[in-house]
């Protein structure tokens, strides 16, 4: 059923709908600060962000093991994932969406989500 619900969906909302499917797997998983940042016409390599910290790098590699499987049931798989070995900072690429896990010390130091300060943003699970 759902599958067939997607099928009818437009490309860009069937992208949309994947940031925030991804981003709710992740505040349900304990996932903290987790946000989605519209980068529609500002970059050419993604339309959405989905930046979200974990506590340990324990909590960031199943953090991760779920959202490749939330995303595999949603029809979109990672077409390629950085950084799970150290798992301080691991980048999701499902195409249209990229997804950054982040232990929450490298977030702060990085500051990655600054970057967007002009970008629409939306908090999930607060």
């Amino acid at each position: 059923m759902q599958a067939k619900l997607r099928q009818r969906l437009p490309v860009a909302a069937r992208i949309e709908s994947l940031a925030f499917n991804l981003a709710e797997v992740a505040a349900d998983r304990k996932a903290e600060d987790v946000e989605i940042i519209d980068v529609r016409g500002k970059v050419d390599y993604a339309d959405f962000l989905v930046l979200a910290s974990g506590r340990s790098d324990r909590h960031l590699a199943a953090l991760a093991r779920h959202l490749e499987a939330a995303g595999q049931e949603l029809g979109s798989r990672v077409l390629s994932q950085e950084g799970l070995r150290l798992a301080s900072w691991i980048l999701m690429d499902f195409g249209d969406v990229l997804v950054h896990l982040f232990r929450e010390d490298v977030r702060h130091y990085y500051d990655f989500g600054a970057l967007w300060v002009d970008a629409p943003r939306k908090a999930v699970g607060t």
